[in-house]
């Protein structure tokens, strides 16, 4: 009961709200908005009455899984040649990224650049995600031609006849469905709200959410702030009714391209993204006998060193073990981990991912 009441406290105080918001606003919900006047968003508490319930993994054929294709029917194929305008759209974050539009007014968020090591993690990370039953965004590896790019942009990129040429480019599809956010958590959720959510009312069980955190940790996810990941509504109508009275919320994470490396304090990508010496030697266990992962927490992040379940540590080791040798050598083949400036062989990514599945296969958690 003090653990629960702990993690109420900490979301809402994660989201800036109190808890007799909650009560204040359900009065203010019998009037009906203006015609002009957008819906209000959820309050912190309302949010966390939904997020008890979400679920953060779904069922899938993984042997059957299509890693070359990857998650989205409105995907690339890899390498797909796409030729786009540039739009003016600000993206957030450190590395370099820019919209740009294939059909006019619905821009394509597309990162780039042959040195930018979250090009390849984040296309490897979604994928597996994808592939277990996890939810986050797509990423498809292209080639993408920009037509009125800036020219400043031009040191990453390649003077083509119609345009900018980027070589190393991916272009990102959101995972469906419509965020549930308050005023001041804009649809992110801190990794400690994971033990907010309750089986007993159709929430992830804890072998679930264990195992999310375990996967974090194999990845070495170190930039896990708030708004890395998103709570959705999958099948959401319009309105804000709609998100409150979701059937099955899910919480899934946005952002995986810091990965594949070791978890650092300040998330530097040389050492957080892409690099197999430091993604190979760091173990999986902080504490093996106690079974705490071994993921060092980032001064912005949410997730530190989690102490994992034997139940989530279990269904893990499952997932990862139906994981075919034709489904890893295309997993790090697709996102072009071996043509990162001084990459390693896919091979050598290949064997380090199956020591890394081996080490949570034969522990045995308390």
């Amino acid at each position: 009961m003090r653990k629960l009441l702990t993690v109420v406290l900490f979301a809402l105080a994660f989201s800036g709200a109190t808890v007799t918001s909650f009560e204040q606003d359900k009065d203010k919900d019998k009037a009906k908005p203006a015609a002009n006047e957008k819906p209000r968003p959820v309050t912190a508490a309302e949010r966390l009455v939904v997020l008890r319930r979400a679920s953060v993994w779904t069922p899938t054929d993984i042997p059957a899984m299509d890693v070359v294709k990857g998650p989205s029917a409105d995907g690339f194929a890899p390498e797909q040649e796409v030729i786009c305008d540039y739009a003016p759209v600000e993206y957030g974050g450190n590395t370099p990224k820019f919209g740009c539009e294939v059909v006019p007014k619905d821009p394509l968020k597309v990162r780039y650049g042959a040195d930018n090591g979250e090009l390849y993690a984040g296309v490897a990370a979604t994928r597996l995600l994808w592939m277990l039953g996890f939810g986050a965004d797509g990423l498809y590896p292209v080639r993408v031609t920009c037509r009125k790019c800036p020219k400043e942009m031009a040191a990453q990129g390649v003077a083509a006849p119609e345009g900018l040429r980027f070589d190393f480019a991916a272009i990102e599809r959101t995972f469906p469905g419509r965020k549930i956010a308050s005023e001041i958590d804009n649809g992110g959720w801190a990794w400690p709200e994971l033990n907010a959510v309750d089986p007993a009312v159709g929430g992830a069980p804890l072998e679930h959410r264990d195992a999310l955190e375990l996967l974090a940790v194999f990845l070495q996810h170190t930039d896990n702030k708030a708004e890395q990941q998103r709570l959705v509504c999958p099948d959401a109508g319009k309105g804000r009714d709609a998100l409150l009275s979701c059937e099955k919320p899910f919480m899934l994470v946005h952002d995986l391209g810091k990965t594949f490396g070791r978890a650092n304090k300040f998330n530097k990508g040389s050492s957080g993204s892409i690099n197999l010496e430091l993604w190979s030697t760091t173990p999986i266990w902080k504490d093996k006998a106690r079974c705490v992962g071994n993921l060092s927490k980032s001064f912005t992040g949410t997730l530190g060193n989690p102490a994992i379940s034997e139940a989530g540590r279990a269904f893990l080791a499952n997932l990862l073990d139906q994981i075919t040798d034709a489904q890893l050598h295309d997993l790090f083949a697709i996102a072009r981990f071996d043509k990162k400036p001084q990459g390693a062989p896919i091979d050598a990514w290949v064997k380090a991912f199956k020591e890394k599945r081996l080490e949570i296969a034969s522990t045995r958690c308390p």
